[in-house]
């Protein structure tokens, strides 16, 4: 509560939503970076985005608003796009080479440094909600493939059959791209991002991060991206900011990218913006590695920064203000 004079009156003025007055709470997601232009995508579909987008960003606000906790709404908000075949994370993933879906997923809390990743899972609807039970409720940070279905099925975690996440528009996609590999056509660069994530401050102060996704197109031998890498794909530290990002995870395991943009502020005292642009439109391209991240600070300021044509992306910063975007040329 905060007490104030105005013209000799005593005003009380309550905090709305349950949040103390003096903390903000913000919220960045993103569907994924790549080849993303508006010659490509018709209306239709970039209505149903921009519609999703703005559900989903003005829901997790208002859970924030609310005081609810950071962890909960980042898992809540990715649940809802796994369950979207919009994206490709759960229900939407993509198909691998041999025709089936292998998924990926973390989270990381700031506050403690808190973190838990699954990778390859096939048959677990939520892999965000494992990658959280991953590191609440075991001794490690990540699990793969069979021992982390195993661990899935021992904690009552729902599990569905692997026929759950076929869709006939990733049908489509990995048929499209097995054409171009096996003509000796390199596939489009559309085909290889895909991910979803969530980074929020909490009203009590506590910066959260967390990414899902079934990967490339077409990937072969039990690939795992940056999506499930802590640090990688995805960081938080309650001294500078939580990151999720999304793009060839090759280049961004390599380059740590989230732990650096963290690291920028933290050590170099780069501002959220200037740490992002720095590591995604200078040192990851010069590395030749395409995509973005999402990302907000202690503060609330937010950034959301790609070098690639587009990235479904939406924000609601400390100070109130919504963004949502799909092309590059939004602000």
């Amino acid at each position: 509560m905060i007490v104030r004079f105005v013209n000799g009156l005593l005003l009380c003025l309550l905090p709305l939503w349950g949040v103390a007055a003096d903390q903000p709470v913000a919220i960045a997601l993103h569907g994924g970076a790549g080849t993303i232009e508006r010659d490509r995508m018709s209306t239709e579909v970039e209505a149903e985005y921009r519609s999703f987008l703005d559900s989903a960003i003005s829901e997790g606000y208002r859970q924030l608003q609310a005081g609810e906790e950071g962890l909960d709404v980042v898992v809540a908000i990715i649940q809802r796009m796994e369950d979207s075949p919009l994206f490709n994370a759960g229900k939407g993933s993509v198909y691998t080479w041999d025709g089936k879906h292998e998924l990926d997923a973390s989270i990381m809390h700031g506050a403690q440094l808190n973190a838990g990743a699954v990778a390859g899972v096939t048959t677990v609807q939520s892999p965000i909600a494992l990658a959280r039970a991953v590191m609440e409720q075991s001794p490690h940070v990540m699990l793969a493939s069979k021992g982390a279905e195993l661990f899935a099925s021992e904690l009552g975690v729902p599990e569905v059959s692997p026929a759950y996440f076929e869709t006939e528009r990733r049908k489509r996609a990995l048929e499209s791209y097995k054409a171009r590999k096996q003509a000796g056509v390199e596939p489009r660069v559309d085909y290889k991002f895909g991910t979803v994530g969530v980074v929020v401050l909490d009203s009590k102060g506590n910066l959260v991060a967390g990414t899902s996704t079934g990967g490339m197109t077409g990937k072969r031998w039990g690939r795992i991206g940056d999506a499930p890498v802590i640090g990688a794909g995805t960081y938080a530290d309650n001294r500078s900011c939580a990151v999720s990002a999304t793009g060839h995870g090759e280049y961004f395991i390599r380059h740590t990218v989230a732990r650096d943009i963290c690291a920028r502020m933290q050590f170099a005292g780069q501002s959220l913006q200037e740490a992002a642009e720095t590591v995604i439109t200078d040192e990851l391209v010069a590395a030749g590695g395409d995509g973005g991240v999402v990302a907000v600070d202690a503060s609330g300021e937010v950034s959301m920064v790609f070098n690639t044509p587009g990235m479904y992306r939406a924000s609601v910063s400390g100070s109130g203000e919504k963004r949502i975007g799909i092309f590059g040329d939004e602000p």
